[in-house]
């Protein structure tokens, strides 16, 4: 009997985690511990950040095979969302029905704001591929300069999806570090007078201009971009369902249970795909520093156009609200309001700002469309 507890003990001890571990597992449990902490104590884009932490943590551990990619566990059929295009849209969905388009309806001209914003992408895209990346790796790297995560996703799931990991933390990390990253790019693009400009209020907009402007959009932007109408269209219909005002019970539902549900899922199961052998290379740096690289570019043009609109109108714009462009809603807007109030303590530009940050929201899924149709013959 003694022998017998022994040799169990013995192979518990040699089948456990301890006794299989590698260094590279090690580091990513450290990395995944370390983005728990800027989840919880630090508050960076908690909903997504501290799911996709756990499940890079419970992909790292030895023996478990609890991974995205590990057929018959609960995380790989949880994946097939991510995998299929399902929970991105879902998100956007919950995005649309708690957002307010209507500083966007009163002022169109923040489209010019948002799609400069998405210059960013672009040119990250040509410089993934001057480093060697292949068309549709590059094309999802682009993305992280739009400042949306599900989008980021979304694309990288139809076009790179070993990449994943690495873009997800990238793309979720730089939205949390929207108030560091930003404020001195549009400092440095502006002059005092500029960041102190008083924009007029906005005019009204009625119900029915808000009714009538999703479904617009919906049918321009699919006819135009088929490959972003699942993106678009679930944004769009949420935001109907919130103006219309006959279901409040379905807009309730998209923008609290339904977005809190699939929030987890898509992040755990994303987090899941950051094993050690994914995420722990020379692409993951440079997949890194590329994504900053792409959200500075995206504030910076979002900056100059609005710079633009400041000459075209006399003064009338204020240059700050082009930062907004990027999609990180409303973070982004909030910086540009903030900013603004530092120069000048009684101005208002929150409402102004929301318009370009709708607009990027937009911009973002139009471009991830077009990286879709255009990269998807490269994918391997």
């Amino acid at each position: 009997m003694f022998e017998m507890f022994v040799s169990t003990i013995k192979d518990i001890a040699v089948n456990s985690g301890f006794a299989n571990i590698s260094w590279q597992q090690a580091v990513m449990l450290i990395v995944s511990c370390v983005l728990l902490y800027l989840a919880i104590v630090k508050q960076f884009e908690p909903l997504l950040l501290l799911p996709i932490a756990f499940g890079m943590l419970l992909a790292n551990i030895p023996v478990a095979a609890l991974n995205s990619h590990s057929e018959g566990s609960l995380l790989y059929y949880l994946y097939q969302g991510v995998k299929l295009g399902i929970y991105p849209p879902l998100i956007f969905l919950g995005v649309g029905s708690m957002t307010d388009f209507g500083p966007l309806i009163a002022n169109p001209k923040s489209f010019i704001l948002g799609a400069a914003a998405q210059v960013g992408i672009f040119i990250t895209f040509f410089g993934a591929l001057a480093l060697g990346f292949e068309p549709a790796e590059a094309g999802s790297i682009g993305i992280i300069g739009g400042a949306d995560g599900p989008t980021a996703i979304f694309t990288t799931s139809k076009l790179a999806p070993h990449l994943l990991g690495a873009i997800a933390v990238a793309a979720y990390s730089y939205m949390a570090l929207v108030p560091v990253i930003q404020p001195p790019i549009m400092k440095l693009l502006t002059t005092k007078k500029e960041r102190a400009v008083v924009m007029q209020q906005l005019r009204p907009v009625s119900k029915r201009e808000k009714i009538i402007f999703p479904i617009v959009v919906t049918i321009i932007v699919s006819f135009i971009v088929p490959d972003a109408t699942a993106l678009v269209g679930m944004l769009m219909l949420g935001n109907l369902m919130r103006e219309c005002g006959v279901v409040d019970r379905l807009t309730k539902t998209a923008n609290n249970e339904l977005m809190n549900i699939v929030t987890i899922f898509l992040g755990v199961t994303v987090g899941a795909t950051a094993t050690a052998e994914n995420f722990l290379t020379l692409q993951t740096l440079q997949i890194i520093v590329l994504g900053v690289i792409a959200f500075g570019f995206g504030t910076a043009f979002g900056v100059i156009f609005g710079k633009i609109m400041y000459i075209a109108t006399g003064g009338k714009v204020n240059p700050l609200i082009g930062s907004a462009g990027v999609s990180a809603v409303p973070m982004a807007a909030r910086v540009s309001q903030r900013v603004g109030q530092q120069e000048n303590p009684t101005n208002f530009l929150l409402m102004h700002a929301m318009g370009p940050n709708v607009a990027g929201v937009i911009g973002s899924a139009v471009a991830a469309g077009v990286l879709i149709n255009v990269l998807t013959p490269y994918v391997k």
